[in-house]
């Protein structure tokens, strides 16, 4: 229970991160959405890892030079569908922050199941 709590606050916190960023760029920048997407993903992404590597899944301890390249993949296969759902979603009209915030609702559970299951599951030997 307590990681699942850990992993709310991470995840809220990098999707925070991850939102305001888009909401920035596309509102006093006017970049288009996608592309401030990406940059949102990019920053978020050090927040998620640190957070989840130190606090959320911490009890497996697993090296980060284990997890990172692990996280990593595990984070590019959300953002992939975190950017064509959200393609999706702005195609079909929805205004782009519900959108955002939408997608990355959808793409938390999958996270948390991959993060638990293989990004941070511990490989041997001792943890760094």
């Amino acid at each position: 229970m307590k990681s699942l709590l850990w992993f709310g606050t991470v995840g809220a916190c990098a999707a925070a991160v991850h939102f305001c960023v888009v909401w920035l760029l596309v509102g006093a920048w006017q970049w288009p959405a996608l592309g401030a997407n990406v940059l949102g993903f990019l920053l978020a992404f050090g927040v998620s890892f640190v957070g989840h590597h130190r606090l959320t899944f911490a009890a497996q301890q697993a090296r980060r030079r284990d997890a990172l390249p692990r996280f990593f993949g595990v984070a590019v296969l959300g953002f992939a569908c975190n950017e064509m759902l959200y393609a999706l979603l702005l195609e079909l009209g929805v205004e782009y922050r519900l959108a955002l915030f939408v997608v990355l609702l959808a793409v938390a559970a999958m996270t948390w199941w991959l993060g638990r299951h293989w990004a941070f599951r511990r490989r041997g030997g001792a943890s760094s």
